[in-house]
């Protein structure tokens, strides 16, 4: 699996997927979340609030 950061300082990493339209992510490396299946509510709160920070456009479309 790869992983990628959009900006260097961000916490969240991106996960390449043959997938269009699939968006993998996390902080931790570990713990993978779907945005479209588990944003927000598998998140925690500070998790939202850095999402949100790193990614307003799709921070949005779910709101």
């Amino acid at each position: 699996m790869k992983f990628s950061k959009i900006d260097e300082t961000d916490l969240i990493y991106w996960v390449n997927t043959p997938k269009l339209g699939e968006y993998i992510f996390t902080f931790d490396k570990k713990n993978l979340f779907n945005f479209w299946r588990d944003y927000p509510q598998k998140l925690t709160k500070e998790q939202i609030e850095i999402f949100k920070k790193e990614n307003p456009i799709l921070a949005k479309l779910k709101e």
